[in-house]
């Protein structure tokens, strides 16, 4: 096993490579750094690993079919500082705090909204609230296909937590999981549809809220 110091040289590692792969801008590169230290020195570097994974999942759902999501002008290759803390600052408090129902509840959330977004597009969606066909990439629009992607990605984060030793039992590790996680997706879309639409609120405020409902049910299933 690493120490916790290996374990930062190897965090700076990642975060350089995503910078020059513009998967993160600059300032994402550095805040994901300074969380990422702070929860090796509060939480241990396991569940560090459950963020990683995470981001794995949505740089390859992100790389998915890029070329037609270009073509329809969706793609976003390169996040920045505010998709990082929109998404991770749930997780990173939970973390921080040792709480293991909210933190597996937001990132399982995190990641089942990131996979049904990137790989819903490739499927004709319809808006959550009225079920009419929208076009691809319209906030608040779900599929079948990315329903089933962030369920199965939500799921990978309930077997990774459980075999990382984030909770030792498996069925509760896998209940909060996938339950947070597609309800926190599902509410991502709720308000995509009812608030982002209408531009009351940016897609970072969804994002955050729909966190905070997974992380929220993690805590509560626990």
């Amino acid at each position: 096993m690493f120490n916790p110091l290996e374990y930062v040289v190897l965090l700076v590692v990642i975060a350089l490579i995503t910078y020059l792969r513009k998967a993160l801008d600059l300032f994402g590169s550095i805040f994901m750094i300074i969380m990422g230290i702070i929860i090796i020195f509060t939480a241990g570097a396991n569940w560090l690993i459950l963020i990683f994974i995470f981001l794995i999942l949505g740089l390859i759902s992100t790389k998915y079919k890029h070329q037609y999501k270009k073509d329809i002008g969706i793609y976003e290759g390169t996040r920045s500082l505010k998709n990082v803390i929109s998404n991770g600052i749930v997780p990173f408090v939970m973390a921080a705090f040792g709480n293991y129902g909210g933190f597996i509840g937001s990132i399982a959330t995190a990641t089942a909204d990131t996979l049904a977004s990137e790989v819903g597009v490739t499927q004709q969606p319809r808006l959550i609230t009225t079920l009419k066909k929208v076009p691809p990439g319209t906030d608040g629009g779900i599929s079948v296909v990315g329903t089933v992607a962030g369920i199965i990605g939500a799921g990978i984060i309930g077997v990774a937590a459980y075999l990382l030793g984030i909770f030792p039992d498996p069925y509760v590790t896998l209940k909060i999981a996938i339950i947070a996680g597609t309800v926190g997706c599902f509410v991502d879309s709720i308000l995509g549809a009812t608030l982002e639409r209408r531009h009351y609120i940016s897609n970072e405020y969804v994002n955050l809220i729909a966190t905070i409902t997974g992380a929220a049910l993690g805590i509560i299933m626990v």
